[in-house]
């Protein structure tokens, strides 16, 4: 199957012969191999590609309530949802209650029968979709990330210890409270409760989620998704939201995760589609991108989604 370099040769050559424009090519190309892949598999296949790398910066490009409409149009047209679900996940995360709503409409289209594939990365509330999946499929590059909820760009867990550290050195100390005094002025009423509720919210989510799914019907589901999300969540080990956990440290957690490169021709397809959708977000003004194996597309732009 093709590398980057040669899908970008595929598009341009369509565009020489001028059988397309450029975005034209970049559409032909990308769902020749997303059609191939759903061949391949038999199952149904639903891409979900961000565009932060190539246009970082943007918030648009985060999971929102807006995906949904997307997510509505992608499985309408596909008839026999019997065959279960591929998501091809590229993101780098975004809001927990848009995450918690996209997971239960897709278990109640595809009866929990859902694989999530990282061809590179999925990240914070990428990572807690990949968790509500019955298996993850991971290449030896991709990576997950914590699923430490963060508020106004603040770790919510970090915030907590902050105020436990500071009650503890005034405590001792009652000379230090000046000091303290300026940085808890920061925080807006009942903001520590609000990290403490998105704590509790995120990490009972990707808890039940595993209990019901991932370890669905193993007597020591709870046990095993309990340890996950301690290891996922925990902000000390991790040190910071944008740490990389990559497949040997997921296996080692427990969760479910295969590696991509386990089959050749899966490995491939997967790589030829995630480098025709890298071509797509970087030639063309998509942020975001949602598309079934159909070619049945949402595409979000700076200001407006198309289809």
């Amino acid at each position: 199957m093709p590398n980057w370099g040669e899908v970008l040769g595929e598009i341009r050559d369509l565009v020489v012969r001028a059988e397309s424009e450029r975005n034209g090519a970049v559409d032909i190309v990308r769902r020749r191999y997303l059609k191939s892949l759903h061949k391949h598999t038999g199952r149904n296949v639903i891409a979900y590609y961000s565009g932060w790398l190539s246009k970082p910066g943007l918030q648009q490009s985060e999971i929102s309530d807006e995906d949904k409409n997307g997510f509505m149009m992608a499985v309408h047209g596909l008839e026999n949802r019997g065959k279960g679900l591929d998501l091809l996940l590229h993101t780098p995360g975004g809001a927990i209650g848009a995450t918690h709503s996209l997971v239960d409409y897709l278990h109640q289209m595809f009866a929990h029968d859902i694989r999530v594939i990282v061809p590179q990365i999925a990240m914070s509330a990428g990572t807690m979709i990949a968790c509500c999946a019955s298996k993850i499929i991971m290449a030896k590059h991709a990576n997950l990330g914590p699923i430490d909820p963060h508020i106004r760009g603040l770790p919510a867990q970090g915030v907590i210890e902050e105020f436990r550290t500071a009650c503890e050195q005034v405590s001792e100390d009652p000379a230090r409270a000046p000091i303290w005094q300026a940085i808890i002025a920061q925080y807006e009423p009942a903001f520590l409760s609000r990290c403490e509720n998105a704590i509790e919210w995120s990490n009972g989510f990707v808890q039940e989620q595993l209990e019901r799914v991932m370890f669905s019907g193993e007597s020591d589901a709870k046990e095993k998704a309990r340890g996950i999300v301690e290891q996922l969540a925990d902000y000390g080990k991790n040190r910071t939201h944008e740490r990389h956990i990559h497949y040997e440290e997921c296996r080692d957690m427990g969760l479910r995760v295969e590696r991509l490169e386990d089959e050749q021709e899966l490995q491939d397809l997967v790589l030829t589609v995630h480098h025709c959708y890298m071509h797509s977000l970087m030639n063309t003004a998509s942020l975001k991108m949602i598309e079934n194996h159909l070619g049945a597309a949402f595409v979000k732009q700076a200001r407006q989604a198309t289809t």
